[in-house]
C-alpha cells in the first residue's frame, strides 16, 4: 500500500497542529515512521490498515484495554479500534531506537477526519444526508466518544516516553455556541394569508388566545427592527447569556432561496441589517447558512457567500473571517467541503449527524481540511459540531424532550470534550426557544 505524498503531508500537519512540534513522517513500504528533528529515534507504525484509505469497504472493530500497558486514558480504559478483528497485545513496544505502535492510529485519523466511509454512500435519509445509523461509529457503539482524540492522547504518551525532554503542546477545554437563523421572526416576514392561517391554529388547535392576538399585533407594529415581543427574536437573550459566560455567539444567516424549506427573509431587509449591526457591535459573529438546495451545487454556495459579504459591508460589519454551517446539515463529502473552500470561507461547522449527536469526525478539535478525492490539503478549517438541540429533543430524532435524560446526554458529550481538552460545539436555533424549558435547558448546558 502506498499513501500519496499529499496525504502523508496532511497527516503530518495534523500531528504538528495537535502536539505543537515539527515531526517528519515518512512511509517505508508498508509502514509509517515518525521522527523529530535531528533525533535518531523513531516511532514506527508497521501494521497499516488498507481499509482506512478505501471507500465502500467493510471494517471490523475491536476494543483495546489501555490499562494493561500503563497508559492513562481520558475517557475510558477500553478504547474502540476500528479496522481490526481482535485485540492487539502489546499495543506498544519500546526499544533503544524508539518505539513501535501496533495499531494504525494515523490511518484511523485519516479515515475519520476525512469521512472516507461516507464517500459515494447510497445509505441516505430523506434529505440526502448520510445518517448516524449508517455510520461505523453508531453500529459499533462509539459515536459518543472522540476516539481520534483518545488515540492521539495515547500517541502523545508514547512521544513523551521516546523523547522525554520535549514539551507537548497543552490544550484547554473550550465551548463554542452557534445559532442557525432559519427564522429571525415568527411573524414579520410572513404574508397575511399565512398569518391568518397561523391565527387559526393558535385558536382552534392550541387554544392560545395570547398568541392569537400577538400574531397580527407583531406583524403590524414591527418597524425598522424586529419586534421585542416576537417569539423568535431571542437574540438579545442569547447574546446576554453568552457575554455573561465569556462566550461569543455565532449567528449564521440564509442568503439564498433554493427550496421552499428556506427562510422567509432576505438578508438585505433593513430589519436583518439592524440585527446584524447589533450582533457585530456586541462582539459576536455573523456567518453563512447556505440554503437547502446548495450542498451539491458549489456555484450556489459561492454566490451566497458573496452575497453575505456584500450584505455585511452594506451593514458596516467588518469581519476578518467568515464561517458557517449547511442548512439541515446537508452534506455530500467532499463536494460540499470543496465548495466551502472555493467560496473562500474560513471554516465550516456542519459535521454532526441530524439523527444522533456525537463525534461524526471522531474529534472535537478544529482541524485543517483535506480533499481525499483530489488529494489536496485545503485552507478551510473543519470545526466539528457535537450536538444540535433538536437532535436530542425532537420527536423525529431521539425524542428525549426536555427531560433529565436529555440534559444528561448534552452534558455527557460536553464532558467527553472536556476530558480530552477539546471544544464542545453546540447548535441551538434562535427559533427553538418556544418553551420555558428551552431557556432553562440551554442555560444549564452553557453553565455546567
Amino acid at each position: 500500500m502506498v499513501i500519496t505524498t499529499q496525504a502523508l503531508y496532511w497527516i503530518n500537519s495534523i500531528l504538528n497542529e495537535r502536539y505543537g512540534l515539527n515531526f517528519i513522517l515518512l512511509q517505508n513500504k508498508s509502514s509509517f515512521s515518525l521522527t523529530l528533528g535531528n533525533s535518531s529515534k523513531i516511532i514506527t507504525f508497521p501494521n497499516l490498515i488498507d481499509g482506512f484509505y478505501q471507500t465502500n469497504i467493510f471494517l471490523p472493530c475491536s476494543n483495546i484495554n489501555l490499562d494493561h500497558e500503563g497508559f492513562t486514558f481520558p475517557v475510558d480504559k477500553v478504547i474502540p479500534a476500528p479496522g481490526i478483528v481482535k485485540n492487539i497485545y502489546p499495543l506498544v513496544e519500546y526499544f533503544d531506537s524508539g518505539a513501535q505502535i501496533n495499531y494504525d492510529i494515523l490511518g484511523l485519523t485519516y479515515w475519520m477526519l476525512n469521512r472516507i466511509e461516507e464517500i459515494g454512500s447510497t445509505e441516505l435519509d430523506n434529505h440526502g444526508r448520510f445518517p448516524a445509523t449508517s455510520s461505523h461509529a453508531f453500529k459499533h457503539g462509539y459515536l459518543d466518544r472522540p476516539i481520534v482524540d483518545e488515540w492521539l492522547f495515547v500517541l502523545g504518551q508514547v512521544i513523551q516516553r521516546v523523547w522525554p525532554s520535549i514539551e507537548i503542546q497543552k490544550h484547554h477545554f473550550t465551548m463554542k455556541v452557534s445559532h442557525d437563523v432559519d427564522s429571525p421572526s415568527l411573524y414579520a416576514f410572513k404574508p397575511w394569508k399565512t398569518i391568518i392561517r397561523m391565527m387559526g391554529g393558535h385558536l382552534l388547535k392550541r387554544r392560545d388566545v395570547k398568541a392569537l392576538l400577538q400574531a397580527p399585533f407583531i406583524k403590524i407594529t414591527t418597524g425598522k427592527q424586529l419586534h421585542p415581543q416576537d417569539p423568535h427574536n431571542t437574540f438579545d437573550w442569547i447574546m446576554s447569556l453568552s457575554e455573561k459566560q465569556g462566550l461569543k455567539s455565532a449567528f449564521y444567516f440564509i442568503c439564498g432561496h433554493s427550496s421552499d424549506k428556506d427562510a422567509d427573509y432576505i438578508p438585505e431587509d433593513p430589519r436583518i441589517q439592524a440585527l446584524m449591526q447589533e450582533i457585530h457591535q456586541r462582539g459576536h459573529e455573523i456567518g453563512l447558512h447556505p440554503s437547502y438546495g446548495t450542498y451539491q451545487k458549489p456555484e450556489l454556495i459561492y454566490q451566497e457567500a458573496e452575497r453575505l459579504r456584500k450584505v455585511c459591508k452594506l451593514a458596516g460589519v467588518e469581519q476578518e473571517t467568515y464561517g458557517g454551517r449547511m442548512h439541515y446539515l446537508r452534506w455530500e463529502h467532499p463536494t460540499t467541503l470543496q465548495a466551502w473552500e472555493d467560496a473562500d470561507m474560513s471554516y465550516d461547522t456542519t459535521l454532526s449527524y441530524a439523527d444522533r449527536p456525537g463525534f461524526r469526525c471522531g474529534t472535537c478539535f478544529e482541524y485543517t481540511a483535506f480533499n481525499p478525492l483530489t488529494q489536496k490539503q485545503l485552507k478551510l478549517k473543519i470545526r466539528p459540531l457535537i450536538a444540535m438541540e433538536c437532535t436530542i429533543i425532537a420527536k423525529r430524532y431521539m425524542n428525549l424532550g426536555y427531560t433529565e435524560k436529555a440534559f444528561k446526554k448534552f452534558i455527557e458529550l460536553k464532558n467527553n470534550c472536556r476530558k480530552v481538552k477539546g471544544c464542545f460545539t453546540l447548535l441551538w436555533h434562535n427559533s427553538h426557544f418556544t418553551h420555558k424549558a428551552d431557556f432553562e435547558m440551554y442555560k444549564k448546558i452553557i453553565e455546567n
